[in-house]
């Protein structure tokens, strides 16, 4: 059976988890970090980097999948950075593609929302009105897409699909 990253990035919002949180534990299974180290890692992402409503959480977590399984290192050179770089714009322009930016603040326009560092309580109301749960679900639909048609490459350090 195929694990299915969207579900669980939906289910981990709806259990109260950050946006980041969310999409980053989902992929725990090919990002090789359990699910405390996914979630403690994405905790300062949400609400647009610690509320501050920057870029979205859903985002900087589908980042941080690309980085762990096609990111450059301390070894690489120019290429492998404008060729990471260029993956990392072409997963920003899909998620854009659908809620036309990746800004927080902006993706919220119109809802009462703060930047205070005081979480919002999760309550039935805020479900029903915060969009997150739709970005959530697009983050984890374009890594789903970019990974079944991108194989991760083996290295020593990380899991790979070739």
């Amino acid at each position: 059976m195929e694990y299915n990253h969207i579900a669980q990035a939906e289910k981990y919002f709806a259990d109260g988890m950050n946006c980041a949180q969310a999409v980053l534990a989902a992929f725990s299974d090919v990002t090789g970090f359990n699910e405390a180290t996914s979630m403690r890692l994405a905790s300062s992402f949400g609400g647009g980097m610690g509320r501050m409503r920057e870029v979205c959480g859903t985002c900087s977590a589908m980042f941080m999948v690309a980085g762990l399984l096609y990111g450059y290192d301390a070894n690489s050179g120019d290429p492998e950075k404008k060729e990471h770089y260029a993956r990392i714009q072409q997963l920003a322009a899909e998620f854009k593609a659908e809620h036309e930016t990746i800004i927080c603040r902006e993706l919220l326009k119109g809802l009462a929302v703060t930047s205070t560092p005081e979480p919002d309580k999760r309550t039935e109301q805020y479900y029903k009105v915060r969009p997150c749960i739709r970005f959530v679900h697009t983050a984890a639909e374009i890594l789903d897409r970019y990974l079944a048609e991108h194989p991760v490459p083996c290295r020593e350090d990380a899991a790979c699909t070739e």
